[in-house]
């Protein structure tokens, strides 16, 4: 079982006077802490669409604290997060109707642009994953797919591209109401029948 989101203690000092613009570029925006329940479908980033499975009061290196465990669709794995802590984890609720026409609209978008090298590439969609929005991820599994139809992927690019189409088809599952792979080969045949058109329509411009 994994534990995120762990308090830590950083030292304190004495910060000397700095200019007031400089010190407004310097704040921190806060973030919102959503409030979760047993039952809830929730968001993990970089791992997926999950269920609240726990919601309770546990003694962990030596503090008592409230914990959700989360139960992740895709790969069963469990994960605990304190409540205090969910918002800076990013946990968030799985996404609504108007949210979903959005996703859809990115996924059958034109690729965007990517670095030729595929180190820096691999390494520039990595980045986008790691924001842990939707949309980001949507733009990664769509131009990995077009991608792929266009010219295949390296070996690490391939992992990726599964990965992460699965990361988004467990939200769009709860999204969309679908059982698990049919969520996925919503997702397929929907990048599928994009990439179709768009390379094949390529030689025509």
């Amino acid at each position: 079982m994994r534990v995120a989101g762990l308090a830590r203690h950083p030292k304190e000092d004495t910060i000397p006077d700095i200019d007031e613009q400089l010190l407004e570029d310097l704040e921190v925006p806060v973030i919102e802490n959503i409030e979760f329940e047993c039952g809830d479908h929730v968001v993990y980033p970089h791992h997926g669409a999950g269920k609240v499975l726990k919601k309770e009061l546990r003694k962990m290196f030596g503090e008592e604290r409230e914990y959700l465990t989360i139960k992740i669709l895709h790969n069963d794995m469990t994960v605990m997060v304190p409540c205090e802590n969910a918002g800076i984890a990013g946990l968030r609720r799985i996404i609504d109707e108007e949210a979903v026409k959005t996703v859809l609209g990115v996924l059958t978008a034109d690729v965007s642009e990517m670095p030729k090298n595929w180190n820096r590439r691999f390494k520039h969609n990595r980045d986008k994953i790691k924001t842990g929005e939707i949309g980001e991820l949507a733009e990664v599994v769509r131009n990995l797919a077009l991608r792929e139809h266009e010219k295949g992927l390296s070996t690490g690019e391939k992992q990726m591209y599964t990965r992460t189409k699965k990361i988004l088809a467990s939200e769009l599952m709860y999204a969309l109401e679908k059982t698990e792979d049919e969520a996925e080969a919503y997702l397929d045949d929907l990048l599928a029948a994009s990439a179709a058109e768009k390379l094949g329509a390529a030689p025509a411009k």
